[in-house]
Parts: C-alpha cells; sequence; structure tokens
C-alpha cells in the first residue's frame, strides 16, 4: 500500500535552533531526512509532507528553503503568525519558493483569544489566494475555537492534526467526541490520522485507539481524511513502524478504495504535492 505521509518532522540542530527540545530530551538530537527514509520506505511511505518544527520564526523561511531540497520531500507545510502586520509579505515570499502547500500557527498553548482577532483572520483567508491549507493543532478542549476559525474561513482548507489531540489515556474522550463531530460539520475542514499515541498509554495497541480514529473517519467521511507519521515526536511513544502498523489493523476491515483515500489519495488532492 502507498503512503504519503503529511506530517513528517525533520530536525536539524546542525542549521536551526529548536527551543521546545530542552525539555524533550528524547527527541533532542538530529533527526535527519535519511535516516526517516531507511525506515519508511520499508513501510510503503514514498513521499512526505514536511511539517514545520517550531524552530525561532527568524529561522523559519530557512527552514522552509531548506527541507524542500531533501530526498523525498514533497510539499512543505510552513511556520506563519497570522497575528503579525507583516504576514501578507511573508505568505508571498513563502509561496514564492514553489513548493509550500500551507503553513501552520501552533494555537495549542496560546490563548484562544488569538485566533479570534479580526487581524488573525483576515491573514488566513489570504491563503486561499494561493491555494494553502492551515493546519490546526489546537488542544481538545480548543476544538470549538478551532471550529469559529474555520468557519470564518470558508474559502481556507483547513486540516485538523493529531485528530485534535483526544485525551486516550485518561478515557476523557466525551466532550472530545462531540466538538469534533462538531467540527467536521465544516466541509472546509479534513482531519489528519496522527499523533495520538502521544496522549496513549504506554502500553497502547490498535484497539487502544481504534474509538479515536474511527470516529475521526467517521467525523469526517472517507474523502476528509489524511495520514501523518508526526515523526520523530511518535517516537518516545511509539515509533514509525508500529504507529504505521496500528493504523493499518484499525482499518484492515475498509475496503482498498477506503484505505487509498486516507493513506495517499487525499493528501494529494488536499495539499496537491508536487
Amino acid at each position: 500500500m502507498r503512503i504519503v505521509d503529511t506530517h513528517l518532522h525533520l530536525i536539524y540542530r546542525d542549521r536551526f535552533s529548536y527551543p521546545w527540545l530542552a525539555h524533550v530530551p528524547a527527541l533532542n538530537r538530529q533527526w535527519d531526512a535519511p535516516s526517516y527514509w531507511d525506515e519508511a520506505r520499508a513501510l510503503g511511505i514514498d513521499a512526505a509532507l514536511h511539517m514545520e518544527v517550531d524552530v525561532l520564526p527568524e529561522q523559519a523561511e530557512g527552514e522552509t528553503r531548506f527541507v524542500l531540497d531533501l530526498d523525498g520531500v514533497v510539499g512543505a507545510i510552513a511556520q506563519g503568525h497570522p497575528e503579525h502586520s507583516d504576514f501578507p509579505a511573508a505568505l508571498e515570499r513563502l509561496a514564492a519558493m514553489g513548493s509550500v502547500r500551507g503553513i501552520r500557527r501552533l494555537l495549542q498553548s496560546d490563548p484562544d483569544e488569538l485566533s479570534r482577532s479580526e487581524g488573525f483572520r483576515a491573514n488566513v483567508q489570504r491563503l486561499a489566494a494561493h491555494d494553502m491549507t492551515f493546519d490546526l493543532c489546537v488542544q481538545s478542549r480548543q476544538l470549538p475555537v478551532a471550529r469559529e476559525l474555520a468557519a470564518a474561513c470558508p474559502d481556507v482548507q483547513f486540516v485538523l492534526d493529531h485528530c485534535g489531540n483526544p485525551l486516550i489515556a485518561t478515557g476523557d474522550i466525551a466532550q472530545w467526541r462531540i466538538d469534533l463531530a462538531a467540527l467536521a460539520e465544516l466541509p472546509n475542514v479534513a482531519g489528519k490520522v496522527s499523533g495520538i499515541v502521544n496522549h496513549a498509554p504506554s502500553t497502547w495497541d490498535a484497539e487502544t485507539l481504534r474509538p479515536a480514529v474511527e470516529h475521526v473517519i467517521e467525523s469526517f467521511g472517507w474523502d476528509r481524511v489524511v495520514w501523518g507519521s508526526d515523526r520523530p515526536v511518535c517516537v518516545p511513544n511509539s515509533g514509525l513502524t508500529r504507529w504505521v502498523e496500528a493504523t493499518k489493523a484499525i482499518v484492515a476491515g475498509a475496503s482498498k478504495d477506503q484505505q487509498d483515500a486516507l493513506f495517499s489519495r487525499n493528501a494529494e488532492l488536499i495539499y496537491r504535492p508536487r
């Protein structure tokens, strides 16, 4: 089965600064493209979209230019800051790179009001003119905030990272189920099956993750879901191979067409990689 990875992080500590890594010792090292492809190609992954890795803002454009020249990277979701007045100029520079398929502004650690400002939303709406997506990375409690933003920018394609970060380890997902289904009602939002192992107990298996993954697919439908590895962030509680095998086990009962949609076809339609 062919897989397009829509959420690959590459860490080049010899080139860029990642302040957040100081708090995650297990990840605080080099995670380069060759080491990824050594494992990924054996699993059927033949293309990847690079997801920004929260480098220092002044290094963000350099990160994007660098990864676009790496083997197997067919597009990038770049770091962006729609709250800044210079965002329009930054967006034009990203668009000129040719293979930037979207932006991400991490919202999970910032005040909910950030994405509610008129300036933020007006700048996000500029993505539509460039056929760029906006990846939503929020805490599960922030799903209603994400819905507000997506509803305010109906011409922009949004992608919800990590299934909306359900708290699988605690079992407290009842409200997440409600809020995710509400977000999925918006036709301009897709769901990304990725990152949930970070919220699972260390003893997780495919059945632990199944309720969350199946709810995402049921809510968005097979034509609005994509798959992502979240490598290397997934590594401490999973590893790439374990996550790929678990996802395949969860959707084993689906048709080949449905599986192809999740693992590759939708990625090409939503992100339109080169």
